[in-house]
């Protein structure tokens, strides 16, 4: 991976992140953990994608994957926080 690769990985990251955020909480989280929850959004978006069979193209596409994966973990960790 090359270097613009990596930050336009991070930056939809950090861009799911906080509007899973936003979206779930009603606030982001700050920049690092924004990023994390995106990054790790991303990766359980593309594999619920897949398993849907869902097609996601583009930027626009990947962001959208991005959040819907970063919600469904949001929502998870806080069901185990519950627990």
């Amino acid at each position: 991976m090359d270097i613009p690769s990596l930050i336009i990985f991070l930056a939809i990251g950090a861009a799911a992140g906080w509007i899973a955020g936003q979206l779930t909480k009603g606030r982001g989280f700050g920049l690092f953990v924004n990023t994390l929850v995106g990054i790790v959004g991303a990766v359980l978006g593309g594999l619920l994608f897949e398993q849907l069979g869902i097609i996601a193209p583009g930027l626009i596409g990947t962001l959208v994957a991005a959040v819907i994966g970063a919600i469904v973990l949001l929502f998870v960790v806080r069901l185990i926080k519950r627990a």
